[in-house]
C-alpha cells in the first residue's frame, strides 16, 4: 500500500526529472521511450541501494536514534532545497553553470564525460536525442540527489521496494509528460 507521505516523498525526489523533461521539451530535444525506461531504472536502482544502506543502519542503531536521524536527514535535505531556491540569483546562476553532477573519465580512451547541472549537457553527441549511455548517465545524475533522501526514508521505515518502484514510475512520468507541459511554457514565452 502506498501512503500519502511516501507518494509526496517520491514526487519530491523525482522533481529533477520534471525539470529535465520540461527543459528538453522547450529545446525540442527527444527522449525516446527506451531512454525514459533507462532513466527510471537508474533512479529506482540508486534509490533502492541508498534505502538498503539506510535499512542496514537501522539494524545497528537503536530505534530512538534512527527516528531522529531519518527525520533529521529529510529535514536537512528540505532545508538545503529551500536554501537553493531562495539564495541570490547571481550565486544560483554561477552554480548552475559550474556545478558538475557526474564526471566519468576513461583515461585509456582519453574520454571524459560530464553531466553538469545544465540538463542539455547530457546530450553528449549533440544529436537532439537522448540515447543509450546518455540515458544511463542522465538517470544516475538525476538520482544522485535522491541518495540521501533514500537513506532517510529507509531509516524512517519506508519500504525500499515500494519506494524505489514509486520513484521510478514518478521519474518516468515526469520526464515523459513534462515535454507536453513545456508547450504551456512556450505559449507563455510567445506572449
Amino acid at each position: 500500500m502506498i501512503s500519502i507521505s511516501l507518494l509526496f516523498l517520491a514526487i519530491a525526489v523525482s522533481i529533477d526529472s520534471f525539470s529535465v523533461g520540461f527543459t528538453y521539451g522547450l529545446r525540442k530535444m527527444k527522449i525516446p521511450f527506451k531512454a525514459i525506461v533507462i532513466i527510471a531504472c537508474c533512479s529506482g536502482i540508486v534509490l533502492l541501494i541508498s534505502m538498503l544502506i539506510g535499512s542496514l543502519l537501522t539494524t545497528f542503531l537503536p530505534v530512538s536514534v534512527t527516528d531522529k536521524l531519518g527525520g533529521g536527514i529529510l529535514i536537512a535535505i528540505g532545508l538545503w532545497v529551500l536554501y537553493q531556491f531562495y539564495k541570490p540569483a547571481k550565486e544560483r546562476d554561477l552554480l548552475l553553470h559550474e556545478k558538475t553532477l557526474l564526471n566519468v573519465e576513461v583515461q585509456s580512451l582519453g574520454l571524459v564525460i560530464q553531466i553538469l547541472r545544465k540538463p542539455t549537457s547530457a546530450d553528449i553527441d549533440r544529436s537532439g536525442t537522448i540515447n543509450g549511455i546518455e540515458a544511463v548517465l542522465l538517470g544516475i545524475a538525476l538520482s544522485i540527489d535522491a541518495f540521501g533522501a533514500g537513506i532517510g526514508a529507509a531509516i524512517l521505515g519506508f519500504s525500499p521496494i515500494v519506494m524505489s518502484i514509486t520513484v521510478a514510475v514518478m521519474s518516468s512520468l515526469f520526464v515523459y509528460r513534462a515535454p507536453f507541459r513545456s508547450l504551456l511554457g512556450q505559449l507563455a514565452l510567445d506572449r
